[in-house]
């Protein structure tokens, strides 16, 4: 674990891992943030190092559909209306936590999949665990925020969402997270509303595709975690995705200026997803394994 200050990574002492540094709670994250500064275990180049994800392999990932514009272009391409109970529920799925990825790591097309997609999104990293979480004091169990990459299989998604179920396979090969976590406290000037004045961008082979600000969310963070608590407990290093931004995935590029545009992402293509502050996740798409059949 390292503290990042400008482009150098300060190392702490080897074996304490993020997640086990937030469970300590009350001020051990800045202590131990002092402590990175004045007595670095090392010094790394950012540019030169391997970054894991901020928690590895986080207790669940929860991940919603928080922007309007996102949900209303994904019905149009479904040739669906938005459903009105999207305003009074801020849904969500589960997804598969040891799928979590470096935001340098390369990323594997999910097998027997020919329409593989990006989602632009932001993360919340839960600090202080809690349940029945009120909206209200929400806020206070970020520990802090990341940007992420949910990776989509999208024909995957579309059969097996018809049966009512899902999205599984469609979804659970990779998901980016990184490069590294930001604390709230260095986003405070950025509060606009109930979200963040926050530019997020995407590049495939460096051709500019998506555009959107995070401030532009319908169910802000602090809704989305009384919702994810309710009845249940959220503990520490549980992830709570923002769901995609709006223009923020192929799919809504296809639906919105044709498919020649926008083709789906194949073998050596390089994904560039970019926010404000948060930093960037650049990757390479890479040929994934044949499926197996389940039955001859």
């Amino acid at each position: 674990m390292g503290l990042v200050v400008g482009e150098t990574i300060h190392g702490l002492a080897p074996g304490l891992t993020l997640i086990e540094l937030l469970r300590m709670g009350g001020a051990a994250l800045q202590d131990y943030a002092a402590a990175a500064i004045d007595r670095p275990s090392e010094l790394i180049e950012l540019s030169r190092a391997s970054l894991r994800a901020p928690v590895p392999t986080p207790p669940s990932i929860r991940d919603f559909m928080a922007f309007e514009a996102h949900v209303k272009t994904s019905m149009r391409a479904l040739n669906r209306e938005l459903h009105p109970d999207w305003y009074q529920l801020p849904v969500f799925y589960f997804t598969n936590p040891v799928s979590a990825r470096g935001a340098r790591e390369a990323v594997k097309i999910s097998p027997g999949s020919q329409a593989f997609d990006y989602e632009l999104e932001v993360a919340a990293i839960i600090g202080s665990p809690g349940s029945d979480i009120a909206v209200e004091d929400a806020r206070s169990h970020i520990a802090g925020f990341c940007l992420m990459a949910d990776w989509s299989a999208r024909d995957l998604q579309a059969r097996e969402m018809q049966m009512g179920l899902g999205p599984s396979k469609g979804k659970d090969g990779a998901m980016s997270f990184g490069p590294f976590m930001v604390t709230p406290d260095e986003l405070e000037e950025r509060i606009v509303g109930h979200s963040h004045d926050m530019a997020l961008s995407a590049f495939v082979n460096d051709k500019p595709y998506s555009s959107g600000n995070l401030a532009d969310i319908y169910w802000s963070f602090a809704e989305m975690i009384s919702y994810a608590s309710r009845g249940t407990r959220l503990v520490t290093g549980d992830v709570i995705g923002s769901g995609t931004v709006g223009t923020g995935c192929i799919v809504e590029l296809r639906t919105t200026s044709g498919p020649e545009a926008y083709p789906w992402l194949s073998e050596g293509d390089r994904v560039r997803l970019s926010a404000d502050i948060l930093g960037s996740i650049d990757v390479r798409i890479e040929r994934g394994t044949e499926p197996l059949p389940l039955r001859r």
